[in-house]
C-alpha cells in the first residue's frame, strides 16, 4: 500500500476523499482545506498533462476500476466518496458508484446542472460525438469544436469542413484532416472574447458538450449573439447516486452525514 494521502495525526476526524478534476471540485476542496472538522484529500484521473495545483493532497491516476477504487476506500477507511468529476466522466461516475457500494462507503456526487436552451438559441441536440458529426451535414462549414481532445477522431469521418478544435493539451497524434486549427486553452473563457473569436476564424456552426457551469458557457452565450448553431451533445443518465449541484449544497450534506461521526469520536 502507498503512503497515505492523509494527515495521521487528524485521529478522530473523518476521511473524504474527492474525485476530481472540475472547478467545482476544486471549490469543494478549498473549502475542506480550512475545515478542522475533517481530513480530505483529492484525486486526478491524469488526462491533463500539467494539471493546475490543488488545495489538499492530491492523488493522480487510476485505482484499476471499481474494483481497485474500493478495496483503496477500505484500506484508506473513507468516510465518505465524493464524485466530483466532469459530467462526461461517464465510466469513472460509473466505478465511483460501484466502489462505493461494494465497500460500503457513502457516496455524494456534486455534478453542476445542464445548460438549457433558451430563445435566441438554435440547438441541434445529439447524443454522443459520433451523432454530432452526422449533424454537420454534407457542405462544408467552418466548425469550432469544444469536446475535449479524447472524442476529437471522430470528426476526420467529415473532412470536407475546416475545424477550429480548441483544448486543454494537444490532440495526439493529430487530426488526420485537410484543415484543422488547434487552439490550447484552458477557461473560464468571457462571452465577448468568444465572439470575437468566431469572428476572427469565420465560424458558422459550434459543436460543445454540455457540460453545463459558467467557465465554459461563454462560447453557448456568443453562439446566441452571432445566431450560430449549436450542435450539442447532451449528458447520459447519470449514476444513481445522492446528488447535489453546488459546493453549499454539498458541505450542508457533508456536515450532516459527518458530523455524528466525528462526535461519536469514529
Amino acid at each position: 500500500m502507498a503512503e497515505t494521502l492523509f494527515d495521521m495525526s487528524a485521529t478522530g476526524r473523518p476521511r473524504i476523499l474527492i474525485l476530481g478534476g472540475t472547478t467545482e471540485a476544486r471549490q469543494l476542496a478549498e473549502r475542506l482545506a480550512d475545515n478542522a472538522r475533517y481530513t480530505a484529500a483529492i484525486s486526478l484521473a491524469g488526462r491533463t498533462a500539467d494539471p493546475r495545483p490543488q488545495p489538499l493532497p492530491t492523488r493522480i491516476g487510476g485505482f484499476g476500476g471499481a474494483e481497485g477504487l474500493a478495496v483503496w476506500l477500505m484500506a484508506e477507511k473513507i468516510s465518505l466518496l465524493i464524485d466530483a468529476t466532469h459530467p462526461f466522466a461517464a465510466r469513472i461516475s460509473h466505478n465511483a458508484a460501484t466502489a462505493a457500494e461494494a465497500s460500503g462507503t457513502p457516496i455524494l456526487a456534486l455534478r453542476r446542472p445542464a445548460w438549457i436552451e433558451v430563445p435566441g438559441d438554435r440547438w441541434t441536440q445529439v447524443q454522443s460525438v459520433a451523432e454530432a458529426v452526422a449533424a454537420l451535414g454534407d457542405v462544408p462549414r467552418r466548425v469550432f469544436l469544444a469536446i475535449g481532445r479524447q472524442e476529437a477522431f471522430h470528426f476526420e469521418r467529415a473532412p470536407q469542413h475546416s475545424y477550429v478544435l480548441r483544448s486543454v493539451d494537444p490532440v495526439t497524434p493529430p487530426l488526420d484532416l485537410p484543415d484543422v486549427t488547434p487552439i490550447l486553452a484552458s477557461g473560464p473563457f468571457a462571452e465577448a472574447n468568444e465572439v470575437k473569436l468566431f469572428r476572427d476564424h469565420e465560424i458558422d456552426v459550434v459543436v460543445a458538450k454540455n457540460s453545463g457551469g459558467g467557465a465554459t458557457y461563454g462560447k453557448i452565450a456568443a453562439a446566441r449573439t452571432l445566431g450560430l448553431e449549436v450542435v450539442m451533445v447532451e449528458r447520459h443518465a447519470p449514476a444513481d447516486v445522492p446528488a447535489v449541484s453546488t459546493c453549499d449544497e454539498a458541505l450542508e450534506r457533508i456536515h450532516q452525514w459527518l458530523s455524528p461521526i466525528k462526535d461519536r469520536g469514529v
